[in-house]
């Protein structure tokens, strides 16, 4: 029977007869064979005998190559490992160029990995990061399904844009060499596969809280899309998200929810990816050791991880945190890229990271924000001029969660959605829901790579995900 890796090396049967497969990382003096098969961060060590292996094969073990091993196991006699293989049969599955393989055993350039993104999970860092995403992945569903929540698919192609940015990919079947017109000479979208514009979603929202409001507890966690034109660090065109929606609760329990998860989601984590955030932690030290002195993370990755785990987070009104940067020497001395003049401004990544990072030393949730900078379902505060709309700040990364509690109200609403233009007949559904059995319902929205970039230290979104949609990209 074949066995892992990650099995083996915490095996301690020696001499009995294993069998694994994975692929060659390094074949030195003939003789020792680094094996990995993805199940580990750590290569187990295959010490054949040259003198009695044919030269036809030894010449076919080479860097890439997919072998089959057979052998007894025993104590390792070397430093690092604490097991190795005595090779007795050795097959080669896949043989590997050594003149045309990309990934050779030597650092490579980010940039050139995600041109070779097919093949880059086979280095140490891209391995790490995927099974860190796909530990961080069970966990998300753990955690809702031990708290009550239902998992809810929601469309990918829809009418309507839940944030009202506009910046939506258009799905359709028209000839783009003959599109319809009608009388006005506007697109005739009634000849169209669904007979209206539609387009890939950039949020499960407005549909989870329909079921939210049968079933109580749900949460989606699937693709999600923006067209928006931007080739920064932070931002893909295709990206998943998490997003709960709770009947009946409102913002101080959508707060308590979203703290609550993502310290659930990174103690998983914690616990369960240990080899590889400790790889990933030396990374980001040598990474952040190259970086000028005020750019560097005063934290290591695993303390930023343990930061939010350990700390309570501050909750403060988004007019106290205008007040505090108004007032702070970076914005008074002008080293803010964005000062920070009047009540109303879009707070920027590096203001969030001030208030996280300098001012409060913790985790933030920042709640009430103007109404004028937010989406039009966001309940609108007795004041008038805020909504109860909540963002959660990090270390390192500013703004991961942003929720809110939803407007209930069906005339507050309706009023909304004319003052800011959107086609009512669009969301009729939507206001439906305040027309039969209306209640107080909350929920937020947390990008997941975002939180895989954050437990993992990687500098780039890009570097997260398998097959990165960006801007001009859509290779693989």
């Amino acid at each position: 029977m074949q066995q892992s890796i990650a099995e083996l090396l915490q095996s301690d049967q020696f001499l009995q007869e294993v069998h694994l497969k994975g692929w060659v990382r390094t074949f030195r003096a003939n003789r020792f064979i680094a094996v990995n098969d993805g199940s580990t961060i750590n290569n187990i060590q295959c010490v054949i005998d040259f003198s009695t292996t044919d030269d036809t094969l030894l010449k076919r073990i080479t860097t890439g190559a997919a072998i089959a091993v057979t052998g007894i196991l025993i104590e390792s006699q070397g430093k690092g490992q604490s097991v190795e293989i005595q090779v007795n049969e050795i097959e080669i599955l896949g043989d590997s160029n050594p003149e045309e393989y990309p990934i050779q055993p030597k650092k490579h350039s980010f940039e050139f990995l995600r041109e070779n993104a097919h093949l880059r999970v086979r280095t140490n860092t891209f391995s790490a990061v995927m099974r860190v995403r796909s530990a961080l992945s069970f966990a998300v569903h753990k955690y809702f399904t031990e708290n009550g929540f239902y998992n809810l698919h929601t469309p990918i192609i829809t009418g309507s844009d839940a944030e009202g940015a506009g910046e939506m990919f258009r799905v359709s079947t028209l000839d783009p060499n003959n599109i319809p017109k009608n009388e006005d000479g506007e697109i005739d979208y009634s000849q169209d596969f669904f007979g209206k514009e539609t387009n890939l979603t950039v949020s499960g929202q407005l549909e989870a809280e329909t079921y939210a409001m049968a079933l109580t507890k749900v949460y989606t966690f699937g693709p999600t899309f923006r067209a928006e034109n931007s080739n920064t660090t932070r931002h893909l065109a295709e990206f998943w998200m998490i997003e709960p929606e709770v009947a009946f609760m409102d913002l101080n329990g959508n707060m308590d929810l979203a703290e609550d998860f993502i310290k659930a989601v990174i103690k998983y984590v914690l616990e369960n990816c240990k080899d590889d955030l400790t790889f990933l932690d030396e990374r980001f030290t040598k990474e952040e050791s190259t970086k000028p002195a005020q750019q560097r993370s005063e934290m290591s990755l695993l303390e930023k991880l343990n930061f939010v785990v350990e700390n309570n987070f501050k909750r403060v009104t988004y007019t106290e945190a205008i007040n505090i940067l108004r007032n702070c020497k970076p914005n008074k001395k002008k080293k803010f890229q964005y000062l920070i003049d009047e009540w109303g401004t879009d707070l920027q990544s590096e203001h969030e990271r001030y208030l996280v990072e300098k001012h409060f030393k913790c985790p933030v949730i920042l709640f009430d924000y103007p109404a004028n900078i937010k989406a039009f379902y966001m309940r609108l505060n007795d004041d008038g001029k805020t909504v109860r709309a909540m963002d959660v700040l990090f270390p390192g990364i500013g703004e991961i969660v942003g929720g809110s509690q939803r407007e209930e109200r069906y005339d507050v609403l309706k009023e909304k959605i004319k003052a800011l233009d959107i086609d009512e007949k669009e969301l009729w559904w939507y206001l439906d829901l305040r027309k039969f059995g209306t209640a107080i319902h909350s929920g937020f929205g947390l990008g997941f790579e975002r939180l895989v970039q954050f437990t993992t230290g990687m500098g780039n979104i890009r570097d997260v995900i398998p097959f990165p949609r960006t801007p001009q990209n859509a290779e693989f």
